[in-house]
């Protein structure tokens, strides 16, 4: 950590910024027994490059949301009226009718039956012109959607004012969109919905406190870990805090560095991310907030090393209704999963609600209502970009967290045909990927960020 000067009585010399941000995000991740050293070499040269070329696929690119929903918590909404906060949608012909006809929740010979099980949903109708086949699917599929499995409320892509997006053409990125409404919807995220000791408290309003933008509402992981907080409250903050932090390394990497009247030049601020995660400049927080980054990548990717099965099935397809395509998506899908359950330091799950289980499946469900409401909270985000890339990255670490807790369900499914117990809709195959991609772009940058900050001070 430090450099000592050599012939000059030990004299220090001054770190550079790359150590004030990096030197403590190193070694093993607390709660796991993976290094973020490897994590980097996994990521950065065997998985990113494969996994980018996935999600510019059509399967990938196009995800149907409803950035209209009203804000359920507060009605005094600033919607932000910078052009960079604007989504553009996708016009009917521009989305492949493959995905537009249906979602296709596992392939073109099942969506018959799928495709009449969701109209008879729609129509609230489970009646005796169904077929019995069909009349099962739709109790079972209705069952399932209201379970305590689910860890997100999802949009419902009926709604007349959900929308398909292009992720490609409204990419993540720095919108301008912060102060108080920015602030307020992460107090509500931390402050509301994570788990952490009551003694815990922090200023009411940073902004107000002469400390500009601040990128997180700062609860001391250091404290948590003392204070007898148990694994999964733990892991929960941690969670919540790496998306944040993902999510800062984004902006700050695709930030807008000059505009003219005839374009935009963006790329890396390092000003931008120096005040987001210098060890200084962030009171020792900038590291931590960065080590729980890796710590997210771990529990997503681990959910993708569990639901190789899924995918595995032989009549399951990314299906766009381009053949070929299709096809050779699948088998690259396939590479990058197999490529992920090689990891060998995959984090383990079990320690996840052990003990009692009384005790175990009470701590589940509150686990689960506390991100159910994060995910209701994406509607009250004023800058729609973020709003989409909120939703979607929320849906996707839901998904994560659905799979990881459905085990037993998954070892269980049927070689061929749908799977009742354990299913996967085409938004949340959408949202699991393109939620890890985020993740796995931030690694990737934080590799960019170290070079680029080496030499200043």
């Amino acid at each position: 950590m430090w450099l000592l000067g050599s012939g000059h009585g030990g004299q220090q010399a001054p770190e550079t910024a790359a150590q004030r941000c990096f030197c403590q995000v190193s070694g093993y991740l607390d709660d796991c027994t993976c290094d973020v050293e490897t994590i980097d070499r996994f990521n950065n040269y065997r998985l990113f490059p494969r996994l980018q070329k996935l999600l510019e696929s059509d399967y990938f690119r196009y995800y149907k949301v409803n950035l209209k929903r009203p804000c359920p918590f507060w009605n005094d909404i600033n919607q932000c009226g910078r052009r960079d906060c604007a989504v553009k949608p996708c016009q009917s012909d521009e989305v492949p009718d493959g995905i537009k006809s249906a979602s296709y929740k596992y392939s073109e010979v099942a969506n018959n039956l799928i495709e009449e099980c969701e109209q008879a949903e729609r129509l609230g109708a489970v009646d005796e012109s169904l077929s019995e086949e069909t009349q099962k699917a739709v109790l079972q599929w209705t069952k399932h959607d209201d379970s305590s499995d689910n860890f997100c409320e999802a949009d419902d892509i009926q709604s007349p004012d959900a929308e398909y997006v292009d992720l490609l053409l409204n990419p993540e990125r720095y919108t301008g969109y912060k102060g108080p409404d920015a602030w307020k919807i992460w107090n509500v995220i931390y402050e509301e919905n994570c788990f952490k000791p009551q003694t815990i408290k922090r200023p009411l309003n940073p902004l107000a406190s002469g400390q500009g933008e601040l990128f997180i509402c700062t609860i001391y992981v250091t404290k948590l870990l003392f204070l007898g907080l148990c694994v999964e409250k733990r892991a929960f903050y941690r969670l919540i805090s790496g998306l944040h932090a993902s999510i800062n390394v984004h902006l700050s990497a695709r930030y807008l560095l000059q505009e003219t009247w005839l374009e935009k030049k963006w790329g890396h601020n390092v000003t931008e991310f120096q005040q987001r995660f210098d060890g200084i400049l962030t009171e020792g927080e900038g590291p931590r907030r960065l080590k729980n980054l890796y710590f997210l990548y771990l529990i997503e990717l681990r959910a993708l090393s569990k639901v190789v099965p899924f995918f595995e099935r032989p009549d399951f397809q990314l299906f766009t209704g381009d053949k070929v395509h299709d096809a050779e998506n699948k088998m690259l899908l396939l590479e990058i999963l197999h490529e992920v359950k090689s990891f060998p330091l995959h984090f383990d799950e079990n320690s996840f609600f052990a003990g009692d289980k009384k005790e175990a499946n009470k701590l589940k469900e509150d686990f689960r209502l506390h991100f159910r409401n994060i995910s209701r909270i994406m509607d009250c985000v004023g800058c729609f970009k973020c709003r989409l890339w909120g939703k979607l990255q929320i849906q996707g670490l839901g998904t994560a967290l659905k799979i990881l807790f459905s085990e037993k369900l998954i070892a269980n499914m049927p070689e061929s045909g749908p799977s009742y117990e354990f299913h996967l809709t085409r938004q949340e195959i959408v949202s699991l990927f393109n939620a890890f991609g985020r993740i796995s772009t931030s690694v990737k940058e934080l590799e960019n960020f170290r070079n680029l900050l080496q030499n200043i001070h």
